[in-house]
């Protein structure tokens, strides 16, 4: 067996260790930046379950405390109160080298902006990704473009692809390394209506084939592809419904 795949088989084995877990549980997590007269409570008191497998929408205008959130559950920042335990595991503590290695090995990242390397291909932005977590071999990349609708694309440069294109090779990248959890930070924002549903199809997709998603919006509308919708205010969580039959990419529109 090789450490690569001594490494995958370590992954499993803690996956089943902590199967009954939640993909995500927060209890009174918050955030706080400064102190005194300059102290910013971002985040106050939240309490959210994620199941394994759903697709949530973290809805709210802007300073609503959504991407406070999926930073402290992303291991981007440490809450200042409160717990943060996602796959079983509690992140709350963790220094900044432990946060590094879980963001590695354990979250992928989708952004409004795609922050490809202009220099290099589609293929080779997701390997760089890939490789930094030790998962860099062609096939996997590969595999990633092909699951996003990308695998004829994948010796194009950036500046070759369309704004949707690169949305989806952002996606790629994220989920090249296997991800548990798939975080994503407005990322329709720069996109226009058909361009947006593609990328939310894409989500969809890899939602149903067991990941668990986290959007942040403040886009009203893609609410109704999600299985749950959280809802923010003030750094609060103020509301939380459950779809009973979510959307379809394609039915969404803004």
């Amino acid at each position: 067996m090789t450490r690569h795949d001594r490494g995958r088989a370590t992954v499993r084995e803690d996956d089943e260790a902590r199967a009954g877990a939640p993909a995500v549980l927060l209890r009174g997590a918050g955030k706080t930046y400064g102190a005194g007269h300059a102290e910013v409570r971002a985040l106050r008191e939240v309490d959210l379950e994620v199941r394994r497998g759903e697709f949530v929408v973290l809805l709210g205008p802007s300073g609503s405390g959504k991407t406070t959130l999926l930073n402290l559950v992303g291991g981007i920042e440490p809450a200042t109160a409160g717990d943060v335990v996602a796959g079983g595991r509690d992140i709350s503590g963790l220094d900044e080298d432990a946060r590094t290695a879980y963001r590695r090995d354990t979250v992928g990242f989708v952004f409004q902006f795609f922050n490809l390397v202009p220099s290099l291909t589609a293929l080779e932005n997701v390997r760089l990704v890939a490789e930094l977590t030790g998962r860099g071999d062609r096939e996997r990349s590969a595999a990633a473009l092909e699951a996003v609708g990308l695998a004829d694309r994948g010796g194009h440069f950036p500046a070759q692809l369309s704004g949707g294109e690169q949305q989806r090779v952002a996606i790629a990248r994220a989920i090249a390394k296997e991800p548990r959890l798939l975080l994503c930070d407005e990322p329709t924002g720069a996109l226009d209506l058909e361009t947006g549903r593609g990328v939310l199809r894409v989500l969809q997709d890899l939602n149903r084939q067991g990941r668990t998603v986290l959007v942040v919006t403040h886009n009203a509308a893609i609410a109704a592809i999600a299985h749950r919708v959280v809802r923010m205010r003030s750094g609060r969580v103020v509301e939380v419904t459950t779809t009973a039959e979510p959307a379809t990419a394609d039915e969404v529109s803004w």
